[in-house]
């Protein structure tokens, strides 16, 4: 879960724990005709930025091409929703349905659309890695969200200067925790308490595991080395 930079929203103290899916209310609504769906803007440019996001971001590829080799390919179709999301949030993954969520209401440009991509292609990868409890052990999804925040470029030194964010030693480590703290808060009725606990206890562990990309990547150059040692990787495996 991505929440939007420039808000830090909790959802509605409902009585029962709807697990973030509040934030995404047209997940339960019968599904517009394509005819209705493109007299909407919004929807059609979302659209055009996920397909430029799939076919030119580097992160992506990578994960994309990462997900086929673990028997877990992904189509446009059939895995990405552009949808109408709560005003704090710009994406999900909805591991009932092992689909993205892209809120065509909040991404408005290609760049936040690429990072909202690779945050949750991250989190689809470890779904289909691993036995991942999304709903019942927060320590999973704490380590997810560390993941995501850490190699899909969420803490690069940009986006950090343009949310006025200054820092020099572990400031990419500080970054990764924080975003990872509010994206559980975002989407879990916990406390903050409880998060911080989540996070601090798996965040060694979750911060240095890499795959599929190898090495933090901090800018588009790295994820493109990232991608080529990966396919170079995949090239020399097959001839074993």
């Amino acid at each position: 879960m991505e929440p939007r930079e420039a808000e830090e929203k909790r959802g509605g103290e409902e009585e029962e724990d709807d697990l973030g899916y509040r934030l995404f209310p047209e997940r339960n609504k019968k599904p517009q005709s394509f005819l209705v769906r493109s007299l909407f803007t919004f929807h059609n440019r979302c659209q055009l930025m996920l397909r430029a996001a799939l076919d030119t971001n580097p992160y992506a590829q990578l994960l994309l091409e990462a997900m086929k080799q673990s028997g877990c390919t992904v189509f446009n179709d059939r895995h990405f929703s552009c949808e109408n999301c709560d005003g704090c949030v710009s994406g999900g993954f909805d591991s009932a349905t092992s689909q993205i969520v892209l809120c065509q209401n909040n991404i408005r440009h290609q760049s936040h659309m690429n990072r909202v991509v690779t945050h949750e292609l991250i989190h689809a990868f470890d779904h289909c890695r691993a036995h991942v409890d999304w709903f019942k052990n927060v320590k999973h999804l704490a380590c997810s969200e560390i993941r995501a925040a850490n190699l899909s470029g969420d803490c690069t030194l940009m986006n950090e200067i343009a949310r006025f964010k200054f820092g020099l030693k572990g400031h990419h480590q500080t970054c990764v925790r924080d975003r990872a703290i509010r994206s559980i808060l975002a989407v879990r009725k916990v406390s903050k308490e409880t998060a911080e606990k989540a996070v601090d206890e798996v965040f060694d562990a979750c911060f240095n595991d890499l795959e599929p990309f190898g090495r933090i990547p901090h800018s588009k150059a790295d994820a493109k080395r990232a991608y080529k040692d990966f396919q170079n990787r995949d090239r020399y495996n097959a001839n074993l």
